[in-house]
């Protein structure tokens, strides 16, 4: 037993799993308008112009989904209202404060042509620079790399701040710290979840409180496409029936629903998307009430989840092609297959299964739809689990999965990494050109 790892396995899951507000794609170009917006101590009537460029992959991300509080999507109304209501300092929860003036003012700025985004010839999967202008002043602030990393800040054409670089062995041990995985496996993950102190890993139950909060939501409110809801309303027409696999699709999706849908209620991320949170919270969440679970039964389920699909994510592009619900929800297979009984072996025969299921769901663009692939992620988790359990399950003579879990999720990230890349480029042709 790797006990070692467990240290940096907490400071992965406390940096990976954290609450976001709205896409995190847009929110991250808000977040860089109001540190921008910030730095020239201006207010919104200052402004004469904002100039937003963005990755190829954010863009894709951006331009379809909507923005929390303002009913409208894609990039220039998320920069806009950064700039009319973004709290600079709470990162991805940059537009909590937002309210129906405030987004009345940044419609104002959008009928008023203030606002360019365009995409930047950078290599960068995960990039934004939003320059600021006023009548005599200009600042600039490129994130890059992660949603909330600040990469440089100009003033009127000056650099003021720019991220320090690492010398060799920082950075060889900042390599280490960030990604655990270097020298882990699943089996090490597994052994944390279930055996960790449980006080050390008590905080992973926010994920249930926001994420259920935000199923609530949508189960409730007219969000999306409905996908949760339309579940529920069948399910009392008789049209389906109830019970586990209904109730994992429908609570599952009416987060994603309420989430994609603009609602002013925060998600519990992971590995930098509230859907991919969603995916590795909701199935757990359903399984452990169904099953009447107690409190560190949740708990250990919930971290097992979240570590094992950042885990999954950590030999992946932080953006690609492949669609992240569902490596989330490999995440979410094994916390479903613990609690209903099993062990290593039954967990990993249920990843396979789901990497022989669903690999290869594409990404495009975050949108309301995303509800329908994180629901169809999640039956395909359940389905796994139950298959894992009565000793049935795709083999390593079968496509791309192997005869061990961990080649197999290697498998997964060089198709993601490798020949999709491609796969991305043309969708985001097909998305621009429609």
């Amino acid at each position: 037993m790797k006990n070692t790892l467990w240290p940096a396995f907490i400071d992965v899951v406390k940096r990976d799993v954290v609450p976001a507000l709205g896409c995190t794609e847009p929110v991250s170009v808000a977040l860089a308008t109001a540190i921008a917006v910030n730095k020239l101590k201006m207010n919104y009537q200052d402004i004469t112009a904002i100039n937003v460029l963005v990755s190829a992959n954010l863009m894709k991300n951006g331009m379809g989904v909507t923005v929390p509080g303002t009913g409208m999507v894609g990039l220039e109304i998320a920069a806009a209202a950064g700039a009319v209501a973004g709290d600079s300092n709470a990162q991805l929860e940059v537009l909590k404060n937002l309210t129906a003036d405030d987004v009345a003012i940044a419609k104002t700025m959008l009928d008023k042509k203030m606002v360019t985004v365009s995409v930047a010839n950078v290599s960068n999967i995960l990039y934004s620079k939003v320059t600021i202008f006023s009548e005599h002043h200009s600042a600039s602030v490129t994130i890059a790399d992660s949603h909330t990393h600040v990469l440089a800040i100009e003033e009127d054409g000056i650099t003021t701040y720019i991220a320090d670089p690492q010398n060799t062995s920082q950075a060889a041990k900042k390599t280490i710290s960030n990604n655990p995985f270097i020298n882990a496996c699943a089996q090490d993950i597994f052994d944390f979840a279930t055996q960790a102190p449980l006080a050390d890993i008590a905080f992973i139950k926010q994920a249930y409180q926001l994420n259920n909060d935000l199923s609530i939501e949508g189960l409730h409110g007219n969000y999306g496409l409905q996908v949760g809801a339309t579940f529920q309303r069948s399910v009392e027409r008789g049209l389906l029936a109830g019970g586990l696999l209904t109730d994992v699709l429908l609570r599952t999706a009416a987060a994603s629903d309420a989430r994609m849908g603009g609602a002013m209620k925060p998600a519990m991320s992971n590995s930098g998307s509230g859907n991919q949170g969603i995916a590795a919270t909701m199935p757990v969440v359903v399984v452990a009430e169904f099953i009447k679970a107690d409190d560190e039964q949740l708990i250990r389920a919930l971290m097992l989840s979240h570590l094992m699909a950042i885990y999954i994510k950590s030999y992946q592009n932080k953006l690609s092609a492949l669609c992240g619900a569902t490596t989330a929800s490999m995440g979410a297979v094994a916390g479903m297959t613990w609690l209903l009984g099993g062990d290593i072996k039954q967990i990993s025969a249920a990843i396979n299964s789901m990497i022989g299921d669903i690999a290869g769901m594409i990404c495009d663009g975050a949108k309301t739809s995303c509800a329908m692939k994180v629901s169809s992620s999640a039956g395909s988790a359940i389905k796994s689990a139950l298959m894992a359990l009565d000793g049935i399950g795709v083999t390593g003579n079968e496509g791309i999965v192997a005869h061990d879990v961990d080649s197999t999720i290697r498998n997964l990230s060089a198709l993601a990494n490798g020949s999709m890349t491609q796969t991305d480029v043309q969708i985001l042709d097909i998305m621009i050109n429609k």
